[in-house]
């Protein structure tokens, strides 16, 4: 039995999912206007959102409400939609509450059992809840006396507050009592059971298929390749298409691990030239991603002809379709990703996305149960635009090197010093500007680099990295003293968000 999370576009719904299946329990998020299916679904969350219940065009309940007879979990938004659609009010408040608030638990409920009576939760409103629909009671209160808590104590659960982020200490506790004391459900959601599953469902799928797959050598479209391959076996051809935009020795390491190693039936598309004279005088950020986005798809399509394919996976994860602004329509579109927003409307295959649903972290965990080599699945993630997007601005040959040299030593020193496994993600970036310096007691005017370092779980929050002064000293000292037209390195201390990982 699964727990469908009803998206009413808060920036926590993707964390709920997340937390749920930290907890043992699968979890799903589906769109208001979504047809879904509801055999398999043993408890419903109604995730919160920035719209007002009481304005004109505010999400409602979704039309197939009636028919699930499960319990509901109401958070923020959720709380509220509940409260307005079965006759309580909810208006704007004289105060509203923000971040971390004191509560007090005023009546026992299941959903707080074990929980401190008073407690801190993280809260993010300003409509309050005046009064409560019939037969509903409240059950906490914050410090300002509005109603944080209630429940009719029988099909729904209301809370104000985030129980999901790590800012609400009881959090996980009070999910954690909504699932296994309210709704009955048993923790049995696991990466195992993900695995044969997921097998199980491509056999079904694809086993009279021929099928090609789009293997870059990062860890997304390695598990997927591996994934696929372990469901339908030569079946799939593996492409690596070398775009002329890869890291330094890129193409001779993807084919040694994937080919040689693991066995897999991959070839390598030689297509520099071609990518390349399309991003010619490319310099909006968008339109390279959606150009190369457009590109791999010919490319494949070309290759899959030759074949006779009729499916193409890719390695998309959750955090790709997120920020492509597809896991919900009241989500804002950060960028597109080129295996997702970058896509063109008209394609002659059937994408296949085994990873669509997973985090960056589970993803890993996967790779590690089918066998990929550690230095595989814990190499840190590269976009699939690769250094185009590292380039700010236009791309060409020049830069590209430029930025293939530096980025090379940038990672060769990490992994000397011990920091590359203690930083989710590391990399450089050429930017479009130029400095003055000194070269031999001469002027120089050089290219200025940027090092972005972050840690992570998942890639959808990061922080910048803390690396020791020596060890930024040493990166910035290689780079100057061995890549001839780098002359200035600069490191990058903004966290996701404001700012995004990926400087394009």
């Amino acid at each position: 039995m699964k727990v469908l999370i009803l998206d009413y576009g808060s920036q926590y719904t993707q964390l709920i999912a997340r937390v749920v299946r930290e907890l043992g329990y699968y979890s799903q998020v589906v769109q208001v206007d979504e047809d879904v299916d509801l055999s398999d679904v043993g408890a419903l969350v109604l995730s919160g959102g920035p719209a007002s219940v009481y304005e004109p065009g505010a999400p409602k309940l979704p039309v197939w409400f009636d028919n699930y007879r499960g319990k509901v979990l109401g958070i923020c938004y959720g709380m509220q939609l509940i409260v307005h659609e079965m006759g309580g009010k909810v208006e704007p408040g004289e105060l509203a509450e923000y971040g971390r608030t004191e509560i007090k638990i005023v009546r026992d409920d299941p959903i707080f059992d074990g929980i401190d009576r008073e407690t801190v939760v993280w809260m993010s409103h300003s409509d309050v809840v005046q009064f409560l629909p019939s037969n509903f009671h409240v059950t906490a209160l914050s410090k300002n006396n509005m109603i944080v808590a209630a429940s009719d104590s029988n099909r729904f659960w209301l809370l104000q507050f985030h129980p999901e982020v790590r800012h609400t200490i009881f959090g996980r506790q009070m999910l954690e009592n909504f699932l296994s004391k309210i709704c009955q459900l048993k923790p049995n959601w696991n990466l195992e059971d993900f695995i044969v599953r997921k097998i199980e469902e491509l056999k079904n799928e694809l086993s009279d298929k021929r099928v090609i797959a789009a293997l870059s050598g990062g860890v997304d479209s390695s598990v997927a390749c591996v994934l696929v391959h372990k469901a339908i076996g030569n079946n799939l051809k593996c492409v690596f298409v070398d775009h002329g935009l890869l890291r330094k020795n890129e193409e001779e390491e993807v084919m040694r691990v994937f080919k040689n190693m693991l066995g897999l039936n991959v070839v390598k598309i030689d297509a520099r030239e071609r990518f390349l004279q399309r991003l010619k005088g490319v310099s909006d950020p968008e339109r390279k991603r959606k150009i190369i986005g457009e590109e791999f798809i010919r490319v494949f399509e070309e290759e899959a002809r030759s074949y006779d394919a009729t499916h193409l996976v890719q390695g998309t994860i959750y955090s790709d379709v997120i920020e492509s602004a597809k896991s919900g329509k009241k989500t804002a579109a950060i960028k597109s990703h080129h295996n997702v927003g970058g896509l063109p409307e008209k394609m002659d295959l059937k994408i296949v996305e085994p990873l669509r649903n997973l985090f960056k972290d589970e993803v890993r965990l996967v790779g590690e149960m089918l066998g990929i080599p550690r230095n595989v699945i814990h190499r840190h993630p590269f976009p699939g635009p690769g250094l185009a997007v590292r380039v700010i601005g236009e791309v060409n040959e020049e830069k590209l090197n430029l930025l293939r040299e530096a980025d090379s030593l940038l990672i060769e020193t990490l992994k000397e010093t011990g920091w590359y496994e203690k930083t989710w993600q590391a990399f450089a970036v050429l930017l479009p500007v130029r400095s003055v310096g000194v070269r031999g007691d001469r002027r120089a005017y050089d290219y200025v680099l940027a090092i972005r370092c972050v840690d992570s779980v998942e890639g959808m929050t990061a922080d910048w990295s803390r690396l020791p002064h020596d060890v930024l000293d040493l990166i910035s000292r290689r780079i100057l003293n061995s890549v001839k037209g780098i002359g200035r390195v600069v490191y990058d201390i903004s966290s996701k968000p404001p700012a995004t990982i990926e400087w394009e």
